[in-house]
């Protein structure tokens, strides 16, 4: 795939050309025949004008989830014009930029698209610029169906300040199923198990687990993964709210893994991204690779069956936990059409828009009442887990740390793929923590 790196939202095809912050101008009848819609249900909302709604969603797959939840919002509202403000690039980092420019200039979309947790409310709630949504979550009857670890990552000081349309699990281990099964290998569980079966493995592929790390999150979730693995959630919540430390023999244990599992892994995963070692997996050169489960998607893409050829389960160690990586949305202060807002928060939220969005997104529901039928069978899997375990927000993805502490912590591990000093690498790690966590 050359240097031309897909991120996780584009992973079944390149976003299409960068548009900025394009509003589109169909009519309502226009827009649900480019969707596939049906005729609008008659609406008492009462709600005419605008919205504008603000995401980098511009992917296949991500930007078709985004059209359902478009259309059942103008089912609703038919007499709402929706403004679809979207900026293409690589997990929203072309988007932030916009939004910063704006937020600040005091000219706010009426919602945008932000990650669960930290990446809002150390930015942007802090700042005084977005509207508690705490009294749309009680009206809704948002807790009945939403998990309560997973509003406590949408919540601060008191008040809920998001609505998750959507979960992405970070911690799962993705195989080669034929290849596993015709080396009388289980799926492994535990840390053991796994280092174990690459040690089998070793010899027989090219490199037992497949790792791109071409921008060092890649190696950041492994980080992420092994602390909950090593220390269990309540430590991992401790450690990156910076009430543990990071020098910790539980974090340094995750970094041991991290050097072990380092010595299966391709030669050339610096120069490679996620996408290219989930193509290895299909290629037979390896059998394992850890990821998101936006890789779940470049690999039906590829035409894989879930369950035939691939499989998935919890990263090593952390059977039982579940690491979020969500996509919410906000009521800025000052949106210019605020119950049309609100009007969207609802339905981002409801049983109706979760059904619609989460099959073309990829991702599954963040309401535990969404029927399982529509998903494919890892899908349901992943939401019969999400309802039991722990839920623990990524520090990578920008739920549990800010998004500074992220950057660095990236640069951090890139130097420990090199030097793979463990006690260093964990001294370096508390600094940052310092500088950023306690502040």
């Amino acid at each position: 795939m050359g240097k031309s790196k897909w991120t996780r939202r584009e992973f079944v095809k390149r976003a299409g050309q960068t548009t900025g912050a394009v509003a589109i101008g169909l009519s309502f009848a226009d827009f649900l025949a480019a969707c596939g819609g049906g005729t609008a249900t008659p609406s008492t909302s009462g709600l005419s004008g605008n919205v504008e709604i603000f995401s980098w969603w511009t992917g296949a797959g991500e930007k078709d989830g985004l059209a359902e939840l478009f259309r059942i919002y103008n089912v609703h509202n038919p007499n709402v014009h929706i403004i679809n403000a979207t900026v293409a690039g690589g997990a929203g980092t072309n988007a932030k930029a916009v939004l910063k420019t704006r937020m600040e200039g005091g000219q706010p979309p009426d919602s945008f698209q932000v990650h669960a947790g930290q990446e809002l409310i150390s930015t942007w709630v802090k700042a005084g610029k977005m509207e508690p949504i705490t009294s749309i979550w009680a009206s809704e009857g948002w807790d009945q169906y939403m998990p309560k670890d997973l509003k406590d990552i949408v919540s601060a000081n008191g008040q809920v300040w998001s609505v998750p349309v959507n979960v992405h699990r970070g911690n799962a281990l993705w195989y080669n199923k034929k290849l596993l099964d015709s080396n009388n290998i289980t799926p492994p569980v535990t840390m053991d198990d796994f280092l174990q079966a690459m040690s089998t493995l070793k010899g027989k592929v090219q490199a037992p687990l497949a790792l791109g790390s071409n921008g060092n999150w890649e190696v950041q979730m492994l980080l992420e993964n092994n602390i909950a693995a090593a220390g269990g959630p309540d430590f991992y919540k401790a450690v990156m709210s910076g009430q543990a430390s990071f020098t910790d023999d539980k974090v340094k244990q995750a970094l041991t893994w991290i050097k072990q599992m380092l010595a299966y892994v391709n030669s050339d995963h610096t120069n490679l991204g996620w996408d290219d070692a989930a193509k290895r997996l299909i290629a037979g050169t390896s059998v394992f690779t850890i990821m998101g489960d936006w890789a779940k998607g470049y690999f039906t893409a590829n035409n894989w069956t879930a369950n035939t050829d691939f499989g998935a389960a919890a990263s090593p160690g952390t059977k039982g936990l579940y690491m979020i990586v969500c996509d919410t949305f906000g009521l800025p202060k000052g949106a210019p059409h605020r119950d049309n807002a609100v009007a969207w928060l609802k339905v981002c939220g409801s049983n109706e828009g979760q059904t619609a969005f989460n099959p073309k997104k990829g991702s599954i529901p963040a309401r535990t009442d969404v029927s399982a039928s529509v998903f494919d069978p890892i899908a349901q899997q992943f939401m019969a887990e999400f309802k039991t375990d722990a839920l623990i927000p990524s520090s990578a993805h920008g739920s549990a740390t800010p998004d500074a502490f992220a950057s660095a912590v990236n640069d951090e591990m890139g130097q420990f793929v090199q030097a793979k000093d463990v006690n260093k690498t964990a001294a370096n790690l508390q600094k940052l923590s310092d500088e950023f966590l306690k502040s």
